[in-house]
């Protein structure tokens, strides 16, 4: 990773975590993002809806580069999209940093500096 992309986040950490308290990790932000973008509110999840809030946050940060294109809600307000283009093969380092950047990108501006 490099050092502009590790300080980046680190920076983001830290402002999530004085909105949102100590110890978030990638997988904290990716159900932050997934349940944002549902937008029901807060309410405890199964494991299953779960799993599909974190799918709402992998298409919702990969949308704005080309892997996923937003095909609408469905009857219950759950969103979904459609593979656009196959994702490239990648090491888990390298998924785990394109995950980073896209997260970055979704928050750019979102926090007051």
């Amino acid at each position: 990773m490099d050092a502009l992309l590790k300080q980046k986040w680190q920076e983001l950490l830290q402002k999530m975590e004085l909105q949102f308290g100590e110890g978030i990790e990638l997988e904290g932000i990716l159900l932050l993002i997934g349940a944002q973008e549902l937008g029901k509110g807060y309410r405890k999840l199964s494991k299953d809806e779960k799993q599909d809030v974190l799918h709402i946050a992998f298409c919702t940060l990969l949308e704005p580069l080309g892997y996923y294109a937003f095909r609408g809600t469905d009857g219950d307000g759950w969103p979904h999209w459609d593979s656009a283009m196959a994702l490239p093969p990648m090491k888990p380092g390298e998924q785990k940093e394109m995950i980073m950047k896209a997260i970055l990108n979704y928050f750019k501006g979102q926090f007051a500096e």
